[in-house]
């Protein structure tokens, strides 16, 4: 029991010397999150859709050579064997291609949807690091409290077994200090498990284990959401949110979509030259024929097996599809708002009448401490009073984390989390 203990006090001193903060922390998984690794090099890929898309609008070159063996054999004369050689260079330079330059907007739409891809993985990543990072706290906390309780336990045990001892109280004030204790100790191991668990979930977002962090000040005030208006930030969300600007983009591409596979029926125009060069070695024809062509190329589609008109009716129903998805992201927005304002909002109310019950509880607990001392209260009450003030600290650190992750999850419903909110939230943490 005693080696329990000491492993678990040591694990919970050893955050005395912090060191990291919440933007240490940040930057760690700004190089180091697999998941954002990812989502950069997806980015990367996404810009070169535009390129892509362009190129259907450029010239294109092509070059041809070929050595022919022949072998000849008239009838009734001699037979012969001769080369022939051959080079070409190709030029076709699109002059209307309504599919080519419709699809040259979508790689620009698509290289733009990239970039929204890459914004949102990044508040992804701020909100996974703070929430990471402030389930470690909390553990700390939990810690830290089921410690202080099991300290106390374990003097109320002391008292117990010496009242015993001079027949003030009975062995069930023993019992029940012993109860208590052992109660207590169980906890510890537990919230020890719990803070490994979370320290190590994240390691595996910064890549290696993290440093002793920075803890939220005591007694900070936390403030409340600006604008303060609810449907302000409803209607931010709707604009704004990272999740309504993708589906606004993949509408518009699926718009486009419609526009490039009707342009299937159109005819295409197209400028070609080329030029080239064709050698026979044989004594039959001229040694070497030389050749340069310009003109302009008309392709006009007349059936296609219905392929053409088959494509534009699914492209229809996917832009019909793209529409509505657009409409659910924009409600999933209001309602992330919704509950990210109302998260704050009660946040603030929760944290304040949680700070008023700690100062009731510690009251309590003196109250109760002294009652044993004079024998108007028993040791149960005492031990009862312990474990409330030790819930009620716990349940006050875990209210204003989930306040300021809901300060976070607001301003990312609205599209508008960024790096400095996260350096705001960092002011409020140190010794």
């Amino acid at each position: 029991m005693k080696r329990v203990l000491a492993i678990v006090i040591a694990g919970l001193f050893h955050g005395a010397a912090w060191s990291a903060d919440l933007t240490d922390i940040h930057r760690e998984a700004l190089a180091n999150d697999a998941t954002f690794a990812a989502a950069r090099a997806e980015f990367e890929a996404g810009r070169e859709k535009v390129e892509q898309a362009r190129a259907g609008l450029l010239p294109t070159v092509g070059a041809t050579a070929s050595v022919t063996r022949n072998h000849v054999s008239p009838s009734g004369l001699p037979s012969s064997s001769y080369n022939s050689n051959a080079w070409g260079v190709q030029l076709t330079q699109p002059l209307y291609r309504m599919q080519n330059r419709v699809q040259a907007l979508q790689g620009e739409l698509q290289t733009e949807l990239a970039g929204v891809q890459f914004n949102l993985a990044r508040q992804d990543l701020a909100l996974r690091v703070a929430e990471a990072y402030f389930n470690v706290l909390n553990a700390q906390d939990a810690l830290s409290a089921v410690t202080q309780l099991r300290a106390a336990a374990s003097e109320q045990l002391e008292i117990a077994t010496a009242s015993f001892e001079v027949g003030t109280v009975t062995i069930t004030d023993v019992h029940e200090a012993q109860s208590r204790f052992d109660l207590a100790l169980a906890q510890m191991i537990a919230a020890q498990n719990e803070l490994d668990v979370r320290r190590h979930a994240l390691a595996q977002i910064i890549g290696k284990e993290p440093a002793d962090l920075a803890g939220l000040r005591k007694a900070v005030e936390l403030s409340s959401p600006s604008p303060a208006h609810l449907p302000d930030w409803v209607t931010a969300a709707e604009q704004g949110g990272f999740g309504v600007q993708l589906q606004h983009l993949v509408r518009e591409i699926a718009v486009r979509e419609v526009e490039r596979a009707r342009a299937g029926h159109l005819p295409t125009v197209d400028l070609v030259a080329t030029v080239g060069s064709s050698h026979r070695q044989s004594s039959a024809s001229l040694p070497r024929t030389e050749s340069a062509t310009l003109g302009v190329q008309l392709n006009v589609p007349l059936f296609a097996g219905g392929a053409i008109s088959s494509r534009a009716r699914e492209a229809v129903a996917l832009q019909t599809k793209a529409e509505l998805d657009l409409e659910g992201a924009r409600r999933d927005a209001a309602l992330a708002a919704r509950q990210a304002y109302l998260g704050v909002t009660s946040g603030l109310a929760r944290i304040k009448a949680l700070e008023a019950a700690e100062v009731s509880s510690l009251s309590a607990l003196e109250a109760n401490k002294l009652g044993y001392e004079v024998g108007v209260r028993i040791n149960i009450d005492v031990l009862n009073a312990q474990t409330q003030l030790a819930d009620t600290r716990q349940q006050l650190a875990r209210a204003r984390y989930d306040t300021l992750l809901a300060q976070l999850r607001l301003k990312a419903a609205a599209g508008s989390l960024s790096e400095e909110d996260l350096q705001q939230v960092n002011k409020l943490l140190g010794s």
